[in-house]
């Protein structure tokens, strides 16, 4: 893994903008739901989230993909541009569900089917890539005022996990939940880049909801975690985090986003944990913070009572590489929550 010399602080850049513009929010109606054809799994879990979240039928879609980790552009964009087409024109974000391919070439197949895809978003990996027109913004109509259609890949390896994923989802809506938000500092020094923010977080945030540091080695068990940051190839301490439904989970490292296969921790092992939502890269990112979740700019989104999927979107700067998992529609805060 190479990194570069001089590290980047993270983007901790913090809008108030919320009021009237949160009548824009991501709702069920709005959100489109691709599985894939050949895939019996796909269908059932694409329908039971449907059911469960109350998504129109007109709001699904299937296409076909080939069952390889990464798809090339050229398949990629043909399937693409048919899915949006046959999406109703309300539809602004998408719940992909499926396993496999979660990378289009060197991007990940949640951006990719975001903003289409673009070597600039991907190459070189370890290189300042496309900046996302969503960072830290107000409101939620990406199809309609940049022509994205920021994308969440729900994993379907594993139906009973899918399935408990979009359970802990549900549950968490509006419960406000008392939970802790986990900023984890780590000795891996190239990883532990987003620590540098870690004093603006608590700021930011202490008024809002509980906020801890901790120090790894973690010997002992982490309750009630609504939210866990760090930064590593593997989280030592993952079989002691409990989470609390509607958390979210990433660790900064390289490959987090292959999600089957690869050399590090992969974002799944967050939800198989208990985690409702994570983030990893699928190509060689460097440790840039602007390619990861940056915790302030997420839980600032997510306690005004924004989706996991709109509030996860607003935290990556530069989200080419990277790939969002999880329930999109979990909303553990009211809107308008101060």
């Amino acid at each position: 893994m190479r990194f570069p010399l001089v590290l980047v602080a993270a983007l901790v850049a913090l809008s108030g903008a919320y009021g009237s513009a949160h009548a824009e929010t991501l709702e069920p109606s709005r959100l489109g739901v691709i599985y894939k054809l050949d895939e019996p799994p796909s269908l059932d879990l694409a329908r039971y989230y449907a059911d469960q979240r109350g998504i129109p039928a007109a709001n699904l879609v299937g296409v076909r993909l080939p069952d390889t980790d990464t798809v090339t552009p050229e398949i990629f964009m043909a399937v693409r541009d048919e899915a949006l087409a046959r999406l109703p024109a309300a539809v602004q974000s998408l719940a992909l569900v499926w396993s496999r391919p979660f990378a289009v070439g060197c991007m990940s197949v949640t951006t990719a089917f975001a903003a289409g895809y673009r070597a600039a978003f991907c190459e070189p990996g370890c290189a300042p890539t496309t900046l996302s027109p969503l960072f830290d913004s107000a409101g939620w109509l990406p199809a309609d005022t940049v022509g994205w259609w920021p994308a969440m890949l729900l994993p379907t390896d594993d139906s009973e996990l899918a399935r408990a994923v979009i359970r802990r989802g549900v549950a968490s809506d509006a419960g406000a939940p008392p939970g802790t938000v986990y900023l984890v500092r780590t000795g891996d020094a190239a990883r532990n880049v987003r620590a540098a923010t870690y004093g603006e977080v608590e700021a930011l945030l202490s008024q809002r909801v509980h906020t801890q540091e901790l120090t790894t080695p973690i010997l002992l068990d982490v309750p009630d975690a609504i939210g866990y940051f760090t930064g590593a190839k593997h989280v030592l301490e993952l079989a002691h985090i409990h989470f609390r439904p509607g958390a979210v989970a990433d660790h900064l490292t390289s490959t987090g986003g292959v999600l089957y296969g690869g050399r590090q921790m992969s974002a799944v092992a967050w939800l198989t944990r208990g985690a409702t939502g994570s983030y990893g890269t699928v190509s060689e990112p460097c440790n840039h913070p602007e390619k990861f979740p940056a915790p302030g700019v997420f839980f600032d989104h997510y306690l005004h009572g924004e989706t996991l999927l709109e509030a996860y979107w607003k935290s990556v700067a530069m989200p080419g590489q990277g790939l969002f998992i999880g329930e999109p529609l979990a909303r553990p805060y009211s809107i308008h929550r101060q």
